[in-house]
């Protein structure tokens, strides 16, 4: 393989001969795939459902409000706003606007996307609101007056940077972010964590703990729950490896690590510490998730109680807590089912009390959307599935009675013989790799079918209600498929670890599996058969264009990561090696250069199926130079493929639903065509 690239000057994000590289094109997908009077259509309507007022405006309780970010066709950088309960409960909540981004980005001639928001407890009156120029991961930071409705001239403020930031009391906050030469790592995040004071000078803030050069990033929060303040450091030692420091109250005394595995999860709620452990630890098996009194296992006891225990098929998906209560969130065979857990009260109670929440139906998703755990056991859920849309609720844990029905999305495309099925197809070595079937419950011999993968960093490909695929795709009687391949998390972290590092073609052999089966299957061909994914699903869909082109009719990848032995030098990409590898490392450098898609294209050989990369000048996650290398290699070699590159946009490849529905009326005009040719 030759060391010499020679479309490096591409990873010049927006050097003069890149952007014109990419105008070119772009104009040449414009032409191709726009030009037919479906394609209007098909964008408005994806626009339509985008912006459909009868969504849920999903939120987060703070105080006596509940938070919403909203965007819509009159609002298309969005709207964060407010409203109480009592309001929200109605079918249309009057909102109090709190900023107007469409406003904001006006006066400042800047293309502000909204990036999230830390809101001072228990008052709520003041806000550290974040700010992304165009969609970017890197962020500004300023403090917003929750009673005037305006940014606080001399408050808190932090020039753009991948920053960490959170309030310890109206005065100070922890920070982390750029602060010079050494404050950040190789993946672009802060690794030192500091105090800042109001009213003094950012460089200025107190020091109190920074990581490793080789470290990933490291934070510190501060707990304000009544009666259990304290604050907590965070190290990142790469993706899958973390560190957690309690500080004691002496400023002197070195930080307290929670002495759990490092690549555990653990988090802190008032007396109880919850483990989550990725490897056997104290008897138990990877995937639990264990309860122990934190006093108790600081001072060295090691008795956990046993929240979960997985099986084969059965794997955690999360957990929330309310002030009392736990609310248990695990998958059997990627289906959701919840559970209410109660703790023993008082320091020598001892079982926890369990309690199933019913009214989950089959191939469903459901996940809590909120809680307020300082302060009282209401809890917020949601429930969906593929032809179900989302219903939310708000229960009150430790009440007997039913979740109240809060709010219903609007069925946004007809369902009307369309079915969901869930199959098992049969990998390279023997592993059982579940997917699912959306579609005409009775279609006479194959069909348009499209498939969708990720395959990665713990990411479980679940049942959810789109309304952009019915409408683009089901209604026009195709058929979707979605594949839980291992890499991700449909059977916990074993299901993941099968596919880490060199490993990683496992992840390939079972997607490929799953075309394969519905093949055989009789639902689709391979010249009817399309496949499409995402960042690290964008990966999947070059190392199937390269591996097993014979078979996919067609192949979309959007914001992908293409170029393996370049990763971790492009953004943020230092970050993943404990995902796949290290390209510098004479051990982890073959499998990488078996895996890397740009570096398996062929002149000769079999036939590629056509390809669409999608990909954003703004995303600073994984790097425009990935889709632009692979596309002109492509084109060198005479294989079909189409490139659109956002110059905003960031890792998620849209700011607002006018790009989003642009995007999705370009992939699916793409696949159509391909997969549905005219005679």
């Amino acid at each position: 393989m030759s060391d010499v690239d020679p479309y490096l000057w591409l990873e010049d994000v927006s050097g003069d001969a890149a952007l014109a590289w990419v105008r070119e094109r772009n104009a040449e997908t414009v032409d191709e795939l726009t030009v037919s009077p479906g394609f209007k259509v098909l964008e408005q309507e994806m626009r339509e459902a985008l912006d459909d007022d009868g969504r849920i405006p999903y939120t987060v309780r703070r105080g006596g409000h509940l938070y919403n970010f909203w965007q819509d066709a009159d609002h298309v950088r969005g709207l964060w706003r407010r409203t109480t309960l009592e309001e929200y409960r109605t079918d249309r909540p009057a909102w109090e606007v709190l900023l107007d981004l469409d406003a904001l980005a006006e006066a400042e001639g800047e293309k502000w996307a909204w990036a999230g928001s830390r809101v001072l407890a228990p008052e709520h009156r003041h806000a550290l609101v974040m700010l992304s120029r165009d969609g970017a991961d890197a962020c500004v930071v300023r403090e917003f007056d929750l009673e005037t409705l305006e940014f606080v001239a001399d408050g808190f403020t932090v020039a753009e940077a991948k920053t960490r930031i959170g309030w310890i009391d109206h005065d100070r906050v922890w920070i982390g972010t750029d602060f010079g030469a050494g404050s950040m790592s190789a993946s672009g995040y802060p690794l030192q964590v500091r105090r800042w004071r109001r009213g003094t000078p950012l460089a200025d803030a107190e020091p109190v703990y920074e990581g490793r050069p080789t470290d990933l990033s490291a934070s510190g929060w501060h707990d304000d729950t009544p009666g259990f303040e304290r604050d907590f450091v965070h190290r990142q030692i790469d993706f899958w490896n973390q560190e957690l420091f309690l500080l004691q109250e002496d400023p002197a005394a070195p930080p307290l690590k929670i002495d759990v595995p490092d690549d555990a999860g653990a988090s802190v709620h008032r007396r109880w510490l919850t483990v989550t452990p990725k490897s056997p630890w104290l008897g138990h098996g990877a995937g639990s998730l264990l309860a122990f009194d934190l006093e108790a296992f600081l001072a060295g006891e090691r008795e956990a109680e046993v929240l979960f225990t997985p099986d084969e098929r059965t794997a955690l998906a999360g957990y929330s807590w309310t002030r009392n209560h736990l609310v248990l969130s695990t998958r059997a065979d990627v289906s959701s089912r919840m559970e209410l857990l109660t703790p023993p009260t008082g320091a020598g109670g001892s079982g926890w009390h369990r309690a199933p929440l019913p009214g989950l139906p089959q191939l469903s998703s459901a996940s809590v959307t909120d809680t307020d755990p300082d302060v009282g056991d209401e809890y917020f859920h949601q429930v969906s599935g593929f032809l179900q849309p989302a219903t939310l609720y708000r229960g009150t844990a430790g009440d007997d009675s039913e979740s109240e029905t809060l709010k219903q999305s609007p069925a946004l495309f007809d369902t009307a013989g369309l079915a969901v099925r869930q199959y098992f197809a049969t990998s390279a070595d023997g592993t059982r790799v579940p997917y699912f079937i959306v579609g005409p419950e009775d279609r006479p011999g194959p069909g348009p079918t499209l498939l969708y993968g990720y395959g990665g960093f713990e990411i479980s490909m679940v049942p959810q209600y789109s309304a952009v695929t019915g409408r683009a795709w089901l209604a026009r009687g195709g058929t979707y498929v979605v594949a839980g391949i291992r890499g991700g998390h449909e059977y916990g972290p074993g299901w993941h670890k099968a596919a880490l590092g060199a490993n990683r073609v496992r992840a390939y052999e079972d997607f490929a599996a799953v075309a394969r089966d519905l093949t055989a299957r009789d639902i689709t061909t391979p010249a009817q058969l399309g496949i499409e994914g995402g960042s690290n699903g964008g990966l999947l869909m070059g190392a199937m264009l390269t591996r097993d082109p014979e078979l996919f009719g067609a192949v979309v990848a959007h914001v992908p990561l293409l170029d393996m032995l370049r990763f971790h030098k492009l953004l943020a990409g230092a970050s993943w090696i404990a995902e796949y590898g290290d390209p510098d490392s004479p051990a982890d450098r073959p499998h990488l250069e078996e895996i890397s898609p740009y570096h398996r294209i062929r002149a000769d050989g079999p036939a590629y199926p056509p390809l669409l990369l999608l990909t954003s000048t703004r995303d600073d996650r994984v790097h425009p130079g990935h889709a632009r290398k692979m596309a002109a290699r492509l084109r060198e070699y005479g294989h079909p493929v189409l490139f659109h590159e956002h110059l905003g946009g960031g890792h998620a490849g849209a700011t607002d639903h006018r790009q989003t529905a642009f995007n999705e009326a370009l992939v699916h005009t793409f696949l159509w065509e391909r997969l549905t040719p005219r005679n």
